[in-house]
């Protein structure tokens, strides 16, 4: 489980693919610290870590053709950066909410307005059961626990301060842009029951 409190940032080295998996091996300042079958949060998307060098700062993680076709990734190219989170640990504090790490669905940026201060986004989804989102209620967008405001059916805003514009990969964001979505674990559930 993760929080969307993003730890850092890491640059896609290689991509590399093996049938239909897509292997991708990323550079991060706190690779050293990973072990093997570690679960990270890549953007949102929660993959196993399958090989760590200590040396060149790398991990390689593995992604299935089912993560592939629910997210962004196929479109990750060496250079990228993404937005890394590893699993919280027991005793940690819970800055964020409940993410999963399993992405709904993507959803592109339409806007981006600056505020002289801050930065909103807008973005767009396909509307469908369980993709619920309410006003000043949590949203994961790329790995990123967010308050969303501007609720519909397909779409919401977020706010974006200087610190998490300039620590996540939210200073690359661009309208036209695809993100990873994972709507908020309680809304889902709500949903179901009520028979949305």
């Amino acid at each position: 489980m993760f929080t969307g409190i993003v730890e850092g940032l890491g640059t896609i080295q290689e991509v590399r693919t093996e049938g239909t998996n897509y292997h991708f091996t990323v550079a991060s300042a706190f690779a050293h610290e990973l072990k093997i079958d570690q679960s990270v949060a890549h953007d949102g998307v929660c993959l196993t870590v399958v090989v760590v060098d200590g040396m060149a700062g790398t991990h390689v993680v593995t992604a299935i053709h089912e993560t592939i076709l629910k997210t962004n990734l196929a479109s990750w190219q060496p250079g990228r950066r993404v937005n890394l989170e590893r699993c919280l640990a027991a005793n940690g504090r819970f800055d964020g909410h409940i993410v999963q790490g399993h992405v709904d669905l993507t959803a592109r940026c339409v806007s981006v307005q600056d505020e002289n201060g801050s930065w909103l986004y807008r973005f767009q989804h396909e509307a469908g059961p369980g993709r619920v989102t309410v006003e000043k209620g949590s949203i994961c967008v790329n790995g990123t626990s967010l308050t969303c405001f501007d609720s519909t059916d397909d779409g919401f805003t977020v706010a974006i301060i200087p610190y998490t514009h300039e620590h996540t990969n939210f200073h690359q964001l661009r309208a036209g842009d695809t993100v990873n979505l994972e709507f908020d674990i309680v809304g889902k559930y709500v949903a179901k029951l009520l028979g949305r």
